[in-house]
């Protein structure tokens, strides 16, 4: 049972009634202040060691870089193997990084590469964590409760970035940036304790861990064959594209439009984080109320005529407002798409999808810093911050062509309760394996059948078949034959395993066309035999152990 299971939703910080979800969120308000702290100090580094726009926005870069490189691995990794020791790895990697950049910077060898590439490695540890501790989310609290659960840990990122961006800047004046580097070593350690405390009940699969390779392609093609998650990467790469000028050119607001130092830095994120935690205790109550689409819209909006104020703003307490709005669209859109991608998929490839959510996010960002960095360089701040603002609005109106749904479907997995039969000898890498599946509908009926087989296909693809293929018989049109591919036979019982309710109503669907009495009729084959026999009547022919079926 999952921790939670019984409690009740009870409103914004009903999670943290739950000890385990309580003691992990409140060390990362920790890990938050030390993220931030890195963030500011290395921005406000780089504004000492070089003058260049692009360099300053590409810290930005630098921290989100790995997010689109290691996150995809990472989630699978998470899902393949035990997600709490996943986290503590990545945050031990993420603590030893940041001690290393706190070394280099006592003795004054930092250069601009240097900091980039060490806050590149700092990313990596926190990439490797992340899709760990956000696929555990629903271990700790009821399904009720997660979506106040992933808003609190948006709120925990949030309430350090309220104070920490300010107190990060304070630190720098006070004690330079190598003592803000030091701080983000030492305060990853609290969440790292806390994972560890964690007694997780880690249930293996029945079957040999995928290999890692096939476990990312497999994440892949979840996502894309599932329109709910598929909309939502594609909304929020565009939203963080279109957003990146308030994160990668906060600094030089602060610095030529504002006439300020990295305290007046830390107040304009401190803005924002205000205005992201402010916003973040209202994600349950808007998804309760309105449609996913129509808040994403609003929150798109919303930013996009803040970006404009901060562009055409030269007074703090304006620029400061502009970025409180910024703050609480921002969070509102990234959460909400968060929940409706932790509703959208099956916990076998949760960490994988939300590791995609977190790849798009960044991408976005990432990419969006260094092209409004450029525009910045080529123009001036205020027209990036205009520019940015009107294309931000403009999203609103993908809306019409990738509309966001809130029918998620019954995710949780269904137990088949028979096995295939295999008199050959297979093992789990013996394959390909072809499955074909024939139905006898009545020909009145034809067109309803091909419409939900076309639905059936998606299911087929995302959890694992290749090659799908519908075929109708010439001399009978009532026999329809469905095929697919799975690349070996492990990969086919792991497909068994990865049937969702929401999945398995479809393929009831599809048997409810078929007029056979015995029920639709199924061939499993394996496709290149010549492994399963002898190559020559005399040869050799070793008794080895062979796997047909694992049951629990």
């Amino acid at each position: 049972m999952a921790a939670g299971e019984q409690a009740a939703p009870g409103g914004a910080f009903a999670p943290l009634r739950e000890p385990v979800f309580r003691r992990i969120w409140t060390a990362s308000l920790l890990s938050n202040f030390g993220q931030l702290f890195l963030g500011v100090g290395a921005a406000w580094e780089m504004t000492r060691l070089s003058d260049s726009p692009t360099m300053v926005a590409l810290v930005q870069t630098a921290l989100m870089v790995p997010l689109m490189f290691v996150t995809l691995p990472a989630g699978a990794i998470a899902d393949m193997f035990d997600r709490r020791k996943i986290a503590m790895s990545g945050l031990g990697f993420a603590s030893i990084a940041a001690a290393a950049l706190t070394a280099i910077s006592y003795f004054g060898l930092v250069t601009p590469w240097i900091l980039l590439l060490f806050c590149a490695l700092i990313g990596a540890g926190v990439a490797l964590y992340s899709p760990s501790w956000q696929a555990s989310i629903p271990e700790q609290v009821s399904r009720e409760n997660l979506p106040a659960a992933v808003a609190l840990g948006t709120i925990s990122y949030n309430v350090a970035r309220s104070f920490g961006p300010a107190l990060g800047g304070v630190i720098v004046l006070a004690a330079g940036a190598k003592a803000v580097f030091g701080l983000t070593s030492l305060l990853y350690l609290p969440l790292l304790f806390a994972f560890f405390l964690w007694r997780r009940r880690h249930m293996p699969s029945r079957l040999p861990p995928e290999r890692i390779d096939r476990a990312m392609i497999g994440g892949a093609r979840y996502a894309l064959h599932s329109p709910g998650i598929r909309t939502a990467l594609t909304r929020i790469l565009i939203f963080g594209l279109s957003t990146a000028t308030a994160v990668a050119l906060a600094p030089l607001v602060a610095k030529n439009m504002l006439q300020g130092d990295a305290a007046i830095f830390g107040i304009l994120l401190g803005s924002q984080g205000v205005g992201a935690v402010l916003g973040a205790l209202f994600v349950s109550d808007i998804t309760r109320r309105i449609s996913t689409e129509v808040a994403v819209r609003l929150f798109a909006i919303g930013t996009g005529a803040a970006l404009v104020v901060i562009g055409l703003s030269y007074n703090l307490v304006l620029t400061c407002a502009a970025f409180f709005v910024i703050g609480a669209c921002n969070i509102l859109t990234v959460a909400i798409l968060n929940v409706s991608v932790q509703l959208s998929a099956p916990r076998w490839v949760a960490a994988r999808a939300l590791s995609l959510y977190s790849s798009a996010i960044t991408v976005g960002i990432g990419v969006g810093a260094w092209a409004w960095g450029e525009f910045a360089g080529a123009f001036d701040v205020s027209s990036a911050f205009i520019a940015s603002g009107f294309a931000t609005a403009a999203t609103a109106l993908l809306g019409f062509l990738l509309p966001l749904s809130n029918d998620d479907g019954d995710t949780s997995i269904v137990e088949i309760g028979y096995e295939p039969e295999a008199a050959l000898g297979l093992t789990l890498r013996s394959g390909p394996i072809v499955v074909e599946v024939e139905y006898d509908v009545d020909p009145d009926r034809a067109r309803e059948f091909y419409a939900t087989m076309m639905r059936l296909q998606r299911v087929r693809k995302r959890i694992g078949g290749f090659d799908w293929s519908l075929a109708r018989d010439i001399e009978n049109p009532a026999i329809w034959t469905e095929r697919y591919h799975c690349p070996t036979w492990g990969d086919y019982l792991r497909m068994r395993d990865r049937y969702s309710q929401a999945d398995f109503q479809i393929q009831a669907d599809a048997d409810s066309f078929n007029r056979g009495r015995s029920g639709r009729r199924v061939t499993r084959r394996l496709e290149r035999p010549f492994g399963s026999v002898r190559w020559k009547a005399e040869s050799y022919d070793p008794k080895q152990e062979t796997i047909g079926y694992m049951g629990p």
